[in-house]
């Protein structure tokens, strides 16, 4: 599983919880990072943060589908107007709004993950 957050707090919190669940996970602080990686390690599941510096989290979705990463995604993000919903909605990304309470993003995960594999 990849997790892409800018705040260290956050993507250091995401990746112990996950890792808790049972789930491999890497970080990366943004787009950039991600993009620029040099392994071939596909993900098994995407949660980006759609306030990263540079790109969105919907444009960084938008590249790594651009090239064949065709792993299930989720959006993190805090309070999303209604145009950010809408594009969610059109490239079939689920939103979890931030703070990300209780279980909701491992329950998300769960869902798309099981419906992917």
């Amino acid at each position: 599983m990849f997790v892409v957050d800018d705040d260290p707090a956050v993507r250091n919190s995401l990746q112990f919880a996950l890792e808790l669940e049972g789930y491999a996970v890497r970080t990366f602080a943004d787009a950039e990072q991600l993009l620029g990686r040099t392994d071939s390690e596909r993900p098994c599941c995407l949660v980006i943060d759609y306030g990263l510096p540079g790109f969105n989290g919907l444009e960084l979705l938008r590249t790594l589908r651009q090239r064949d990463v065709a792993a299930p995604a989720i959006l993190i993000t805090s309070h999303p107007n209604r145009l950010i919903r809408e594009r969610a909605e059109r490239a079939g990304v689920p939103i979890v709004e931030k703070p990300l309470l209780a279980d909701t993003l491992t329950d998300e995960i769960r869902a798309i993950c099981g419906a992917w594999s």
